[in-house]
């Protein structure tokens, strides 16, 4: 059996005034991570001494590349997206730390693009202070959707067999209805159906698909479009040979724990997803944008200003997010090898069969 190289795994470094530097600096750190992963962190050496120093008795070492056929497979890589000084302020949001989160990120992607790395791991960013006429995405998700040119993608938190996708992302709560359609919500359906199988290795994956209303509209009186909407959607998607049922009360479905019958849930907006998501995912959730041809995670929390700089950054998602992006690289070129290469599967009842015949021959 042949071993599979470590997959290389870009980090872009989030604003420089958040704790996505202090993350990387500390997950990276434990040299053990580099016998699954060869680092290429994309920044500024300046930024990275300079976090470095306000984390005490931490042994970070790195070596600077500008040639991707020339990394070390046994050290963490610097790619240096800037050379310039660039103002550094733990805790304020500025426009330089936004500026330069986005050419991290715009320097990663383009290396993922071109398959110079493997998979992409993004440290936190803000929404406001990216904003530029070149950069108006609201996040990372739909940049890599349009960078990657693909008709949609899904925003889907994890965090074991725990799974919660999103139809609308960072959208205000009084559009969201607006961006409710039949259409958005079976393409999500096929695209979360696609990922859980190549992915994440589920055959036959189960979805439940939240209402939008209350107690998911009460057959119609607090709410039509569980009706009108969702319920012709998973009804169509059902046809195509996906298992999505509901629509579910999103209350009382984590309430009673109904999310671990199923492989992934799909919510109608932000917050009806991530706050139970985040509430019973104890802290190692990671965020994956399913639909994308390449793999990019994320820790599922945000820049942290109140405590960046001060050597209080908690890294479980962030090294979650690093270990998920290998996993799920694997998983795909298993999925891959197994398209070309499919393997009989031999049940219980064949297997029956085929010992009777043996008894049979024999």
């Amino acid at each position: 059996m042949s071993v599979t190289p470590k997959p290389v795994i870009g980090i872009s470094c989030g604003d420089l005034n958040g704790i996505g530097v202090e993350l990387i600096i500390k997950t990276f750190s434990d040299n053990r991570i580099l016998e699954f992963c060869t680092p290429v962190i994309f920044a500024s050496n300046k930024v990275i001494n300079f976090y470095r120093k306000s984390i005490p008795d931490i042994n970070f070492n790195y070596q600077i590349t500008k040639d991707f056929s020339r990394l070390n497979i046994k050290q963490v890589n610097l790619f240096n997206c800037w050379e310039e000084e660039t103002a550094i302020n733990p805790g304020l949001l500025t426009d330089v730390g936004g500026k330069y989160a986005v050419l991290s990120l715009q320097s990663a992607t383009a290396a993922l693009k071109q398959k110079q790395i493997d998979g992409l791991v993004t440290a936190p960013i803000h929404k406001k202070n990216i904003q530029s006429a070149e950069f108006s995405f609201t996040g990372h998700t739909p940049y890599l959707k349009s960078m990657f040119d693909v008709n949609d993608v899904v925003m889907m938190l994890c965090a074991g067999n725990f799974r919660v996708a999103l139809v609308t992302e960072h959208i205000p709560v009084s559009d969201i209805t607006n961006h409710i359609t039949k259409e958005v919500i079976v393409s999500k359906l096929h695209i979360m159906n696609k990922s859980l199988q190549k992915d994440f290795g589920i055959d036959k994956p189960r979805i439940a698909v939240l209402g939008l209303n209350p107690h998911a509209g009460d057959e119609g009186l607090v709410g039509t479009e569980e009706e009108t909407i969702i319920k012709p959607a998973i009804k169509e998607a059902k046809n195509n040979n996906i298992l999505a049922v509901g629509p579910y009360s999103a209350d009382a479905f984590f309430a009673r724990r109904h999310h671990t019958k199923f492989d992934a849930v799909l919510a109608m907006y932000h917050d009806q997803g991530l706050i139970p998501f985040k509430a019973l995912a104890t802290g190692e959730g990671i965020n994956f944008t399913a639909g994308l041809t390449a793999v990019r995670t994320s820790p599922d929390h945000g820049v942290a200003f109140d405590i960046a700089g001060k050597d209080k950054a908690d890294t479980s998602s962030f090294i979650a997010a690093v270990f998920e992006c290998i996993d799920i690289i694997n998983r795909r070129a298993g999925y891959e090898d197994n398209r070309k290469n499919p393997v009989r599967k031999i049940t219980a009842e064949s297997f029956a069969r085929m010992e009777d015949e043996e008894i049979k021959e024999g």
